[in-house]
């Protein structure tokens, strides 16, 4: 192992130009997935608040009976979705808009007759907010006689849900496409290096050192250059994050393991390409 690191080290000192160039292109690779990590982490963020809000209201008719209410919420809170069921009386539907509607409170107080009907509103369970589930309950609850209408916001839930789909796919296409160019960069520095040192290593072969052998320095160079690069996009990510946070809007950094990940797949690319470079150079030879 110590001999390893020693070829790698040395590789470095060999040929440190090709070294920085390589890191640097893989780290600007990685800074642009890692801007986009942070960009869909916010926005995750900021759906998860919205989410938080989705819930079903169904309205009741005016007739309807204590019993048949009672069945009602009981039907809905059975359902293993939900977590909870809340009745809300006329008189507390007129409270409400009182104390949430303030600019309306001249309006409320002129009231001869409360227009506010009585209703049932469901609270989702974390995790269990997606439009299937929702257009369920909402069913559901329509199927009873004493519930006049449901509402739970059909074409926003909808457009939520597609928003955040489509930033789930536009990061792994894009970390995808990132990940492939990284590699590429990667592997075409290691065959640089592997061409400069022809001589050296056809000398090991006819010496009987085995293909592991003379592999595992361009491996552990490979890795090398992955994790200085990952370091380097870690860097520019967070001076971004900063620069946005304070002359534009405040935004949150991403989790502790999402940085983790990205310096691991640097790591893990490096060695791939390093592998697939030098395995090819075997073969030729």
């Amino acid at each position: 192992m110590r001999h390893t690191l020693k070829e790698a080290l040395a590789a470095f000192q060999r040929s440190p130009l090709l070294t920085i160039l390589s890191a640097a292109m893989v780290g600007l690779a990685l800074f642009v997935l890692g801007l986009f990590s942070v960009a869909t982490w916010n926005l995750s963020e900021a759906l998860g608040t919205l989410e938080e809000r989705v819930e079903v209201v169904a309205y009741l008719r005016d007739d309807a009976g204590s019993a048949q209410i009672d069945l009602l919420v009981d039907e809905l809170a059975r359902m293993p979705e939900v977590a909870a069921v809340e009745f809300v009386s006329r008189q507390q539907a007129l409270t409400r808009a009182r104390q949430e509607l303030p600019e309306f409170s001249d309006l409320f107080a002129d009231l001869e007759v409360n227009p506010l009907p009585a209703s049932v509103e469901v609270e989702l369970r974390d995790g269990r907010r997606n439009a299937e589930t929702v257009e369920r309950i909402a069913q559901e609850a329509e199927g009873f006689g004493i519930v006049e209408e449901v509402r739970y916001g059909r074409e926003w839930v909808d457009r939520l849900f597609t928003i955040r789909r489509i930033g789930a796919v536009t990061t792994a296409v894009l970390g995808g496409g990132f990940a492939l160019v990284a590699a590429l960069i990667i592997g075409a520095a290691i065959r640089i290096a592997i061409f400069a040192r022809r001589e050296e290593i056809q000398i090991m072969m006819l010496v009987g050192a085995t293909n592991g052998f003379i592999r595992r320095p361009f491996l552990v160079e490979g890795a090398l250059t992955g994790l200085l690069g990952g370091i380097l996009a870690l860097f520019l990510t967070l001076v971004a994050h900063r620069l946005v946070s304070t002359l534009l809007f405040p935004i949150e950094w991403i989790p502790t393991a999402w940085v983790g990940a990205g310096i691991a797949s640097g790591v893990a690319l490096g060695s791939l390409a390093s592998a697939l470079a030098v395995r090819r150079y075997l073969r030729e030879v």
